[in-house]
């Protein structure tokens, strides 16, 4: 079985990460509402209930949650900028906290019309040559054009983002965060493979490796947007094959993978398949040799749950949700209009299939759906 993907929608991911901000309070919500089968099985396990679980965030970043707690408290801007000002040329980190700003003043538009966000407005207007302001704007309203793509809206918005990002360019030249946000923008344009591939030049001149920016540039080859499964294919073993020591590339395929399984699911053992076990594998060497505080871990361990307790490795998966357990904000959960109760259920899968196994309870964990949520 040959598949293949990626996040964010994520962004852009929509990647990691981004869209889902808009769907996060009707998440939260439903999961205070109570999941049975996500809550009552690993109650007694120290993991964080799901009405506890944070959906802003893939895992912790305590500088960019008290700086967010703050921008809540007082609609001021200038917590934002300190945190992008101190993360520096710290890319993977930046691009990061850029996308949950920008995600942020999103989420409270969309709640407050009109009001919400006006910390990101006057940060602008006050600071017009602060490249962590443009690029957080660029960002934002990428975001608010590719939560609707039918909006007739859509492309002026998309070209007003272009126009912030080649500002935000100017503002730091060496920087590759407004590159990688333009990745999204000429997704959403539609824009030629030749174009595409002189944006992806530069972000590659800035920073070769950087995973946030691979995770950005994979759905663009994507069979659902302008390439195929071949294409992505290519794209994410190159990537892969030609990580440096320490790097979460080889981690790529298995966005790939997820991007390109099939939406029903017929083939039994897909998930014990040769494809997605090299494609898990990849995941975890890349864990293991890239910095335990990598910014972009935590993207990479969630889809790794995902897949690990689907092809009912529940001790594996255990591993990995012990590590993010509290935050939520990644893919494939973010692309669930419930995110918490999503990841919830499948954290009880893992603990009910693993005590299973271990003989310690006669219960069989209920099984997963059968196709990944739809983005």
């Amino acid at each position: 079985m040959d598949a293949l993907l990626v996040l964010i929608a994520v962004t852009a991911i929509g990647g990691v990460v981004l869209l889902p901000w808009l769907r996060r309070r009707q998440g939260a919500q439903q999961a205070r509402q109570g999941l049975s089968v996500a809550t009552d099985p690993v109650s007694g396990h120290g993991f964080a209930p799901a009405e506890e679980l944070d959906v802003r965030l893939p895992g912790p970043d305590p500088e960019l949650e008290e700086a967010l707690e703050e921008i809540r408290r007082t609609h001021d801007w200038r917590p934002a900028a300190q945190l992008l000002a101190a993360t520096g040329d710290d890319w993977e980190r930046r691009w990061q906290r850029v996308q949950t700003l920008a995600g942020a003043a999103a989420f409270e538009l969309a709640e407050q019309p009109g009001r919400g966000g006006i910390w990101l407005r006057t940060w602008r207007s006050e600071a017009p040559k602060d490249p962590g302001g443009a690029q957080t704007h660029a960002q934002f309203l990428t975001v608010q054009a590719l939560r609707d793509p039918s909006s007739q809206d859509f492309r002026m918005i998309l070209e007003e983002a272009r126009t912030v990002c080649r500002e935000a360019a100017l503002l730091a030249p060496g920087s590759p965060v407004p590159y990688i946000t333009e990745l999204a923008v000429a997704r959403g344009l539609g824009e030629r493979g030749a174009e595409y591939e002189a944006l992806w030049s530069e972000v590659a001149r800035r920073a070769p490796h950087h995973m946030g920016a691979h995770l950005a540039a994979l759905p663009y080859w994507s069979h659902k947007w302008h390439g195929s499964k071949q294409e992505a294919d290519a794209f994410a073993e190159r990537a892969a094959a030609t990580a440096p020591a320490g790097s979460l590339l080889p981690a790529l395929p298995l966005f790939s993978v997820y991007e390109h399984l099939p939406e029903a699911n017929l083939v039994h053992g897909l998930y014990q398949s040769a494809v997605v076990e090299r494609a898990i594998e990849g995941a975890h060497f890349a864990l293991r040799e890239a910095p335990a505080d990598h910014p972009v871990a935590p993207h990479v361990r969630h889809l790794l749950i995902w897949f690990l307790v689907r092809a009912e490795r529940y001790a594996e998966a255990l591993e990995q949700i012990r590590l993010v357990d509290g935050h939520v904000g990644a893919v494939p959960w973010s692309y669930s209009p419930r995110p918490a109760a999503e990841y919830a259920a499948y954290r009880a899968l893992a603990v009910a299939g693993a005590q299973r196994l271990d003989g310690t309870s006669p219960t069989s964990p209920p099984q997963p759906p059968t196709q990944p949520p739809t983005p």
